[in-house]
């Protein structure tokens, strides 16, 4: 029906050549379109095709959304055009999306005009049930998982098709048997009674649009097809064809244990195919460059004794860079920034800093200071340190954006126009002497947004400072003037988080309104826009290369984009509720997700697999942060705890086989207590931030709550 409806829509607009490319590739039969009924080919026995639209010039084909973006962005986007599935056109530097417009609602619902005798739908299901409990236990895990689908799928029948009651007392009679961490989504069902609430129910429409995906064994597939047929079962096996997504593997069935490790999520889980495209997950090539003479000189009269010999020092810096990592992109893939002068400088502080960094492990863990917002009144929403451990920024609910300096150096602003004008350029301190003494503070206030500020980031040279705010908007703040640069407006709801690259220029921006975006600094309009996600983007990461970026979402799933061509390389599920922290790993392999539900869950990037799981959190996690090394990955919960993992543990000697990787049977240590290295409580107060300093030290920061 969808693809009638596309169809049609092409022809009314007079694109016959669309039409007929579409026709072509849909195997459509006949030149009739006021038939409902069209003909796909399938795939394999009982698994609907879904007709793709295919790749025009230049455009980049993946199975980048499970379903649709259902929001309209008409200020961004132009016209939009309407495809089975989100993808995301490039040409050049100007990339625009073809998202799906908001489904036709009546078109989309007109599935379920299928009549079966509303009376039967519990006999139906509940012989489904029967079956499935009497099956073998081995099936039987794996069979269990169509329970919820199923489930949705028929009561929104019922009441689509104004069977009032019925749908009451199914919904009533079943809705206990569904797992635990759909209970969110049955209370949003709960409240869906009449046709007409269905129409403006996002999370309802995307069910419908969105085929729920299933991870069957061939064995249980056969055994469930046929039982239906014999049973001749047809409203059941109806649903199964239009609404699932049946992903088929051969070998054995999973157990309940791997089953639950990774479902759970809006959509169910994620395609293989999904994971299956070539991820870059090494690191770049540090740039060579001599570590100047004169700073040695000063370096040898601070440690008085004899000043350091420059040679071994020199080659040490060489020799780190010309090792290419053979999971490297290449170079050039995105273009990145130039190194500046101070850059330079910033770098070789950062390697004589860390020369002198902790060497972290189970039997030397690191100090935490723990940075207390005390009567934070406004209620502290986000933060972020700087790289260096210079400055904090805090986020507040009444839109203050404040940073403080936590070393004894006050924040100073350049001084105004008139008096820079009088200033000598020529001189040796003129950095020093542009700072207006006048200004100098522990603190500077930002004034800007008109709305809670959800996300801050500093910029890698510490020069600039973003925001973004319940009120839609990206600030960039200037820290040599403490005041607003820009405002990005392209979302057109709040934003929940964004974060700048670690090589500066380019920063990503997520929020509401279900899209993350990827802007650079110099330019109004996003150069990317990543649509698939079912639900908000609550949080942002880039990878260490910038090549790549995480989101994670309310619909409980973890993405990763491709910069380069806007891709979704990977879909990470098995997270029970929406996702609130991301870290990578320093050597860019892995990925540490944290949620609401409390855990911690570890993705091997390069294979696409969840490898670990660390429980032992009791509230939403909203930091997590490896060490400068990575041995230590730290975590901070809202029920005011950081743990430390053990993070080499946790990742050596994995099985990621051509098995594990096909199938998706992870084995996950029974429990997680044998990594956790240390929990530490604070008195009252919820951990928002982690940060490790240059040499190891653990910052955490949080404010205080007296309940």
């Amino acid at each position: 029906q969808a693809l009638v409806a596309i169809l049609q829509f092409l022809r009314r607009s007079n694109l016959r050549e669309s039409e007929e490319i579409l026709r072509r590739e849909a195997r459509l039969l006949g030149d009739d379109l006021g038939g409902s009924v069209a003909t796909v080919a399938t795939s394999s026995p009982g698994v609907a095709a879904v007709a793709a639209v295919p790749p025009g010039k230049g455009e980049a084909r993946g199975d980048c959304g499970i379903g649709p973006s259902s929001r309209r962005e008409p200020r961004e986007m132009g016209s939009l055009v309407s495809s089975p599935s989100s993808k995301i056109t490039h040409s050049g530097d100007v990339s625009a999306v073809v998202v799906e417009d908001q489904p036709d609602v009546s078109a989309v619902l007109s599935a379920y005009n299928q009549q079966g005798d509303p009376t039967l739908y519990e006999e139906y299901y509940s012989g489904l049930k029967h079956f499935i409990e009497c099956s073998l236990d081995c099936h039987r895990a794996e069979l269990s998982q169509l329970f919820y689908p199923l489930f949705v799928h028929m009561y929104l029948e019922l009441v689509y098709n104004q069977h009032e009651s019925e749908a009451k007392s199914f919904f009533e009679r079943f809705h206990g048997d569904q797992e635990c961490y759909y209970q969110d989504d049955l209370r949003v069902l709960s409240s869906l009674t009449k046709k007409e609430h269905m129409k403006g129910n996002e999370t309802m429409l995307d069910f419908r649009t969105s085929k729920f995906v299933l991870r069957i064994s061939r064995d249980s597939y056969q055994l469930l097809k046929r039982h239906l047929q014999e049973k001749q079962n047809n409203q059941i096996w109806n649903i199964v064809q239009e609404h699932l997504y049946i992903d088929i593997f051969d070998g054995m069935p999973r157990s309940k244990q791997q089953i639950d490790a990774m479902v759970g999520s809006l959509a169910g889980e994620a395609k293989r195919e999904a994971n299956k495209a070539k991820v870059f997950f090494g690191l770049l090539k540090e740039p060579e460059f001599d570590v100047p003479l004169d700073d040695e000189d000063e370096e040898g009269e601070n440690e008085e004794g004899k000043p350091k010999k420059k040679k071994p020092k020199k080659d040490n810096v060489g020799s780190k860079s010309k090792k290419q990592d053979p999971n490297a992109p290449p170079q050039n893939r995105i273009p990145l920034p130039e190194l500046k002068d101070s850059d330079k400088l910033d770098k070789v502080m950062n390697m004589k800093e860390a020369a002198r960094r902790v060497r972290l492990g189970p039997e030397c863990l690191p100090s935490i200071c723990f940075y207390t917002f005390l009567n934070a009144y406004q209620g502290l929403t986000a933060v972020d340190i700087t790289d260096d451990s210079s400055m904090i920024v805090g986020g507040f609910a009444d839109s203050t954006v404040r940073v403080w300096s936590v070393t004894p150096k006050k924040l100073r602003s350049v001084k105004t126009a008139a008096d820079l004008s009088l200033i000598d350029k020529e001189s040796d301190d003129v950095l020093e002497r542009i700072m207006d003494e006048k200004t100098a503070s522990e603190l500077k206030i930002l004034y800007g947004h008109s709305g809670p500020v959800y996300g801050t980031s500093f910029s890698p040279d510490r020069n600039y400072l973003l925001s973004c705010s319940e009120d839609g908007t990206v600030r960039l703040w200037s820290l040599q003037t403490f005041t607003c640069l820009v405002g990005y407006k392209g979302h057109n709801y709040p934003v929940w988080d964004t974060q700048f690259s670690p090589y500066g220029y380019y920063f990503v921006s997520g929020g509401h309104d279900r899209v993350a975006r990827l802007w650079a600094t110099d330019h109004y309009q996003p150069l990317r826009i990543f649509a698939g996600h079912l639900a908000d983007v609550t949080c942002t990461r880039f990878h260490p290369n910038s090549n790549y970026i995480a989101t994670g979402s309310a619909d409980r799933t973890i993405r990763l984009w491709d910069v380069l061509n806007g891709n979704c390389v990977r879909i990470f599920t098995g997270h029970k509720g929406p996702i609130h922290s991301l870290a990578f790993s320093p050597n860019g392999r892995f990925l540490a997700t944290g949620a609401t539900d409390g855990r911690v869950l570890l993705w091997d990037i390069g294979h696409g697999l969840m490898v670990g799981e660390l429980k032992g959190h009791t509230d939403t996690i909203y930091a997590l942060r490896f060490s400068r090394d990575g041995e230590i990955l730290a975590s901070g919960s809202m029920d005011n705890t950081v743990r430390l993992w053990d993070a080499v543990k946790a990742f050596e000697d994995l099985e990621t086989d051509d098995f594990t990787t096909a199938t998706g049977h992870i084995n996950l240590p029974e429990n997680s207590q044998d990594l956790l290295l240390g929990t530490y409580m604070t008195k009252s107060t919820p951990v928002v931030h982690l940060h490790f300093t240059r040499r190891n030290l653990l910052l955490a920061a949080g404010a205080y709550s007296s309940q």
